[in-house]
Order: C-alpha cells, then structure tokens, then sequence
C-alpha cells in the first residue's frame, strides 16, 4: 500500500494568498515530492496565517485528517509548518507523522533540532522587531494595540467525562473531513463519503469501517454544530 499524504500550505498575508506568491512554490515542492517518492495525495489545506500563531483552523484540520487517515503530513518547509519548537514537539508526541519536501530524509531528531534554531531565529527576530518598535515609538509614531488569543482549558476528573471527550472530538474531527470532502470532491450522498473514507484508510472510533447510516448520522451531528 502506497503511503497517505495530507498537504498543508501557509502563507503569512492575505496579499500573498490571493496572489499565490509563496504558495505556487510550496504546491510545486509537494508535487515533485510526490513525483520522487511516490505516495497518494489524500488531502490539501491552505491557511492564510502567522507562523507564531497556535491557534490554526486549517492546520489543525490538517492534523486531524491525518492523523485519523494514519497518514502523513506534508508540509514544503519546516518554517510553513512553524517556528515553535513546543508546536513541533507536540505533534511527535501525538504521534503525527510529517515530512519536510526541502529536507526528504532527515529523522525526527533532526527535526527537533531545525526547530529549536528556528525557534531560535524567531525570537532573534521578535527582539529586532520589539527594538524597532521602540525606536519608533521614541520618534512618536503610534503603535496599535495586540490582539491577544484566549485559551481555554477543560478539567476531565473522571473516566466517563474523558471518554465522552474523546467521542466529542473524534466527532468534530471526522465531521471536518466529512465537510472537506463534500466541499472539495462534491461528493453528496452518505455511500459515496462512506466509500471514500474506508478507500483512503479511515476507520471509527472503535476501528471499524464505515457504513451509510453511520455517515448519515455524523452528517446531522455536524450540521447541527
């Protein structure tokens, strides 16, 4: 069986999305990936946000997708992927497999260790940058006020509460893929999503194939969400 791949693009401005600069290249690297190493393209996303941010729709469907599919994701460059050594380790610990087009071979020792320079390079530019600022704000220019993101964090205290949890988020997970495959591949009726996520390796929860009246199901469950 030929290996899974999840394609994610970012590029950092709304200019550079609708103009594609960034992004032909980041497409044309996945492509010759997948002309050199063979493997099927199951998915692609496209973001349109910083590097820095955590909190990325697109990638984080992303993530799902491939980690649901058991496949890999595939990203150009490690910085498209980010510059956060915490958001790259995070997803070795989920146990999401990535490849970098640039960089083919290289294990996830290596990674770690791209991503700590990166990391590095971020914060040296995030200090240029803040010298900058105040440099600015000495010769009187009014700076703006920072968006700061929320997070929330949910106690689970017992067994019951973290199994339904997981069901939850398999939901909202498998129902993001459902909506991707309705909006990318037009795909309308409940036997056509059921075929094409057991053709491209998705199981269940408990493992199991998927059926018509279990898409069905999930397909209410999102559109009532």
């Amino acid at each position: 069986m030929k290996p899974r791949y999840v394609a994610y693009f970012r590029v950092s401005t709304q200019k550079q999305g609708r103009s594609g600069l960034g992004l032909d290249a980041q497409k044309q690297a996945v492509k010759d990936f997948l002309q050199q190493f063979g493997g099927e393209l199951v998915a692609e996303y496209m973001e349109v946000e910083s590097g820095k941010r955590p909190d990325r729709p697109e990638f984080t469907k992303a993530a799902d997708y491939a980690e649901l599919a058991n496949a890999t994701l595939l990203v150009a460059k490690l910085d498209r992927l980010s510059r956060d050594l915490h958001f790259v380790t995070s997803l070795q610990k989920r146990g999401i497999r990535f490849k970098l087009c640039d960089l083919p071979e290289i294990d996830n020792l290596t990674i770690h260790i791209l991503a700590a320079m990166a990391e590095h390079e971020a914060r040296m530019i995030s200090v240029r940058t803040k010298q900058a600022m105040t440099e600015a704000k000495r010769r009187g220019v009014v700076m703006g006020n920072p968006q700061l993101s929320l997070l929330r964090n949910r106690d689970v205290s017992n067994a019951n509460q973290q199994r339904v949890q997981t069901q939850q988020e398999w939901v909202q997970k498998i129902g993001k893929v459902i909506i991707h495959l309705e909006a990318t591949e037009g795909l309308t009726t409940c036997k056509a999503i059921a075929e094409t996520l057991n053709e491209r390796g998705l199981t269940t929860l408990r493992g199991a194939a998927f059926s018509v009246p279990i898409v069905s199901r999930l397909r209410r469950v999102t559109r009532h969400d």
